[in-house]
């Protein structure tokens, strides 16, 4: 099973042939802008359609600080996104209050760990909507 730096260089050299399913679920890739660095960050997430946009978990399995990607996105939320060979810039937002229990139970459904994860911060759990940009 691949993961980390090897997860997301099969798949991009693949577009997605390897790495696009993944431990029963399915993944896309995330590159944002480091806050401090500037320097470009490509992480691997569980994802789900919801209409038009694309929906990832900021969990951390449920660590008591958000991910590093998360923290980047919130300071510049201009993301690129590759679902297998569809590469594309996108905007980046935290899900509200309204409407996230929608979208949690979708995230949920594919990975019922967050459930498990919540329970363990203090924290609630972000849910990331990525909304295409082109």
């Amino acid at each position: 099973m691949l993961y980390g730096k090897e997860h997301v260089q099969r798949y991009q050299e693949t577009d997605g042939a390897e790495g696009h399913e993944w431990n029963n679920t399915v993944t896309l890739l995330l590159t944002t802008k480091g806050r401090k660095s500037g320097k470009s960050y490509t992480t691997p997430l569980i994802y789900q359609r919801f209409g038009d946009d694309y929906l990832v978990v900021a969990s951390k399995g449920g660590d008591p600080d958000h991910p590093g990607w998360y923290k980047n996105l919130v300071v510049n939320p201009d993301v690129e996104v590759q679902v297998k060979g569809d590469r594309f810039k996108a905007r980046a937002r935290t899900a509200g209050e309204a409407e996230k229990p929608e979208m949690w139970r979708v995230m949920t459904a594919t990975w019922p760990a967050y459930d498990e994860y919540q329970k363990k911060t203090q924290r609630p759990i972000p849910v990331v909507v990525l909304e295409r940009a082109e």
